[in-house]
């Protein structure tokens, strides 16, 4: 590992407690409200969805949870090493820069809605106006995969709020319209996202839109930690990716939308996730990354082409299980001294 990495990787404070609470207000017609977990569960119409299917929704929990835990997948190999179904891997001692494990994590491979960290990152460091409000437009419709987004065309929320939507459920159409309003537009905003893989020393990285639709978005393993750690210095990307669910009051119809974390484990009381976020594209299979405290121990996870639809969250518990159990050996963290 690089000196380069060990930097990058050693200056966010992992320890530091997220800030979990989200709070909006409504601006005129170009607002989105945001109610957090703890009012979500007393709204009126989140307590009769929830209550449609009670049966139907019990038992798709209970198959996700045997699915994630099936006894014919060993957790660890011969060798003792975590048994990892996931094409491709990197795991790292956030303290050190210490590579844990690695799998093909040289091989650039299409990264999906991963590359919204990028997109956040580029945002925040341009210091664009979080409060402007930014108008969803026909040019944000997914023509490339075709796939669905519940934020109209027409609609307008604060840049702030395309944030969160982009980071927590993965929605495109709000970090296209993140990438499309960047002063230049999306080519300029493209360039900057490649421009910042470069200051970092992301060697096989490159970019090609804003969302992680193109499969010409690419990246190894371990140029993918650098950029979570990269991620991980930016309060707000901590707490939006890492949010576990969210209601949204559109504008004008006053319809209320209720969104979920794409990554379940942020919901696990057994996980300490500081940052998140999934992708998918066929060509990029399921994609996982992850900043969390493990054993007292800041550690970066990424979890690249995963087989199965629950093997990214099998294979990040069973990295867990790996890490808890010893079998790796793993510095104690030195906790740094708490930020203002």
């Amino acid at each position: 590992m690089t000196t380069h990495l060990m930097t990058l990787l050693t200056t966010y404070s992992p320890i530091q407690t997220l800030q979990k609470s989200i709070a909006l207000g409504i601006t005129g017609l170009m607002a989105l409200t945001l109610i957090t977990a703890s009012s979500f569960a007393t709204a009126e119409n989140a307590v009769a969805a929830k209550a449609k299917k009670p049966n139907q929704l019990r038992m798709k929990n209970a198959k996700a949870v045997n699915v994630a835990r099936t006894p014919s997948v060993a957790d660890f190999t011969k060798d003792g090493n975590p048994n990892l179904l996931s094409h491709a891997v990197m795991v790292f001692d956030q303290n050190t820069g210490k590579p844990l494990f690695t799998k093909n994590a040289d091989t650039a491979v299409p990264i999906a809605s991963i590359t919204k960290l990028m997109t956040s990152i580029v945002v925040l460091d341009a210091k664009q106006d979080l409060d402007e409000p930014v108008v969803i437009s026909e040019a944000d419709i997914d023509v490339v995969k075709n796939s669905r987004s519940r934020l109209p065309v027409g609609t307008t929320f604060r840049r702030e709020d395309l944030m969160r939507l982009a980071l927590m459920a993965s929605d495109n159409r709000a970090a296209s319209a993140l990438g499309r309003s960047y002063p230049g537009g999306i080519a300029a905003f493209v360039a900057a996202m490649n421009a910042k893989a470069q200051q970092i020393g992301l060697t096989n990285t490159r970019f090609a839109d804003s969302t992680g639709l193109s499969p010409s978005n690419v990246a190894s393993p371990q140029d993918l930690a650098l950029m979570v750690a990269e991620a991980s210095k930016h309060k707000l990307i901590r707490e939006f990716s890492t949010a576990p669910e969210l209601y949204v009051t559109l504008p004008i119809s006053g319809k209320q939308i209720g969104f979920n974390n794409t990554n379940a484990l942020v919901k696990s009381g057994n996980w300490n996730i500081g940052l998140s976020k999934t992708g998918f594209i066929n060509e990029a299979g399921k994609c996982l990354v992850m900043q969390a405290i493990i054993g007292n121990n800041p550690v970066i996870i990424v979890l690249m082409d995963s087989l199965g639809k629950l093997t990214r969250v099998g294979d990040a518990n069973r990295i867990k299980k790996w890490i808890e159990s010893g079998k790796v050996a793993i510095l104690p963290a030195k906790l740094p001294a708490k930020s203002a």
